[in-house]
């Protein structure tokens, strides 16, 4: 009897202390939960290659490359890492002395100014040199100040160091020439507006692969170079993370027998050149493109998060989340929403054009009129541009659907494309009363397909994506009422596959191609991502 007494005594206390042991199990996972809560990559979606990120106070702000899309260098603020607003354009106008090819810009804060270092080919040889400009404010615009550093057949990838006091800009050097790269560095005044001295080696490329995208930081006894290595663009991509370290900034850098520290899976391929923040409770995160596993080249490099912290034994970073990008990432015990994109409309009420729409500024300057709720287009083309005027956007997924009215009748062609180059788009849109399937391809435009449709002061335009490069073409008009779909063949889905560029994807658009005093006009224009 005692020992049954004893070992009803013993089970009832295991029951007891189990249960305040489960119960107190899952507060813990509960508070785990909320220190870790989840967030998805990208942070910005679209083609946001090279990311420069820094925070000024409790703003963080991101900019990325542009390549030959104006305005330049989208800009952008968040809070919190991980919802992220375009506030405006770093260059509203094209430096006089550019020409093309802007990449690589890098934000810097000194003495109470911001400072964007970028890349762009020079009119007078079109050799990529480094550029500057300067701003109080960058949701309003920077100011140019020209040419700060050219050096050999290219000068890209600026960075700059804040050693002690003194300020230092690394960059890619040899890219074009028969000589390895290497990744140099050269003194900057204190105003950050002139190079002084000559510049020095950090790293060289051992494995002829390609180095570039630098970020440089100071830590405890170390600088950690952190770099990318491969091929950066295109199908054929190859590109990862990697990181070395010295105790001297002037080196010589040992390589992390780890490397790459980051490197491509099926979900994102070819990550790299990035830059770090550093948080306000003191945490290090990481921002960097890669192309998305599903859409590919088609939706471009975009811009992903990843938390980075310091081994305790080795010294080395290495990426919290591990070897491979991260789907989710977890970033603050806040409770953050992380923002729908799902739906993207304009109705064209305001006075100036809202920021995400961008042009090819190379083939075309756009004449762009804003009242009563309509948009209307034109441009001027340079001879060989046989795709018209067309204001893009970047987009997020490869599978979505746009659909824009168009509301008046002429000569002019007014519709939608999915534009790659001047040389490389498609299309579907209105030429007096023909709706009419475009294309463009190796700089040959050809008529694919068209209809004569009753005269309508409105016609509205539907285009299709799957994939990115699989494209159906749709109208409707007042006398049809439903949908229509205008095809190029027997085929279910045009191919669409020649259109992206080396460094940038297509983006869809809205088109006018046709003299100048005949505009295309636009009520709406809206996507839905699936």
């Amino acid at each position: 009897m005692v020992l049954q007494r004893y070992l009803l005594v013993f089970s009832i206390f295991i029951l007891l202390v189990g249960c305040k042991e489960k119960h107190t199990s899952t507060n813990e996972n509960q508070t785990e939960l909320a220190k870790s809560s989840r967030y998805s990559n990208p942070v910005i979606r679209g083609d946001f290659a090279d990311p420069s990120v820094i925070r000024v106070e409790n703003t963080y702000y991101s900019v990325g490359t542009s390549s030959e899309w104006a305005p330049h260098f989208p800009i952008f603020t968040s809070k919190n890492l991980v919802n992220w607003k375009q506030e405006s354009y770093a260059l509203q106008v094209t430096p006089e002395w550019a020409a093309s090819s802007f990449w690589a810009p890098e934000l810097y804060y000194h003495n109470e100014t911001f400072y964007l270092y970028y890349v762009a080919k020079r009119k007078s040889d079109d050799v990529s040199y480094i550029g500057v400009a300067i701003s109080e404010n960058p949701k309003e615009g920077f100011t140019d100040k020209g040419v700060l550093l050219e050096y050999g057949s290219e000068a890209i990838d600026p960075f700059i160091l804040n050693d002690d006091g003194q300020l230092y800009m690394s960059f890619k050097a040899y890219g074009l020439d028969d000589r390895p790269i290497e990744l140099l560095a050269a003194k900057l005044s204190n105003d950050g507006l002139k190079v002084e001295g000559e510049p020095f080696s950090l790293l060289k490329d051992e494995n002829a692969r390609g180095i570039e995208g630098q970020y440089i930081v100071k830590k405890d006894d170390f600088y950690y170079l952190f770099y990318s290595e491969g091929a950066c663009c295109g199908s054929n991509c190859d590109y990862d993370i990697r990181v070395a370290r010295a105790s001297d900034f002037k080196g010589p850098y040992e390589k992390n027998p780890e490397n790459p520290i980051l490197e491509g899976d099926g979900e994102w391929k070819c990550p790299g050149h990035g830059t770090m923040v550093e948080t306000a409770d003191d945490n290090w995160f990481y921002m960097y493109h890669a192309y998305n596993g599903e859409d590919d080249i088609y939706t471009g490099r975009q811009a992903l998060l990843d938390e980075i912290k310091w081994n305790e034994n080795s010294g080395w970073p290495e990426f919290v989340e591990g070897k491979n990008p991260s789907a989710e990432f977890a970033i603050s015990s806040e409770n953050i929403q992380q923002k729908d994109f799902k739906t993207i409309k304009d109705n064209f009420e305001g006075d100036s054009l809202s920021y995400f729409w961008q042009w090819d500024f190379r083939n075309a300057e756009p004449q762009i009129n804003l009242e009563n709720g309509k948009l209307s287009l034109s441009g001027k083309i340079k001879d060989q541009n046989k795709s018209g005027t067309v204001l893009t956007v970047r987009p997020y997924t490869g599978s979505y659907e746009i659909v824009i009215e168009v509301l008046n009748e002429n000569q002019s062609l007014k519709g939608l494309s999915l534009y790659g180059d001047a040389s490389q788009a498609v299309g579907i849109g209105i030429r007096e009363n023909k709706i009419q399937l475009w294309e463009v391809k190796d700089n040959n435009r050809k008529i694919l397909n068209e209809k004569t449709i009753e005269t309508s002061n409105s016609v509205q335009l539907k285009m299709k994506v799957e994939k990115g490069y699989k494209c159906m073409f749709l109208y409707k008009t007042e006398s049809t009422k439903n949908w229509e779909e205008l095809k190029s063949g027997n085929n279910k889905y045009y191919d669409g596959q020649f259109l992206p560029q080396w460094d940038r994807s297509p983006r869809p658009g809205l088109i006018h191609f046709g003299a100048e005093n005949k505009p295309a006009e636009f009520t709406f224009f809206e996507i839905n991502y699936k």
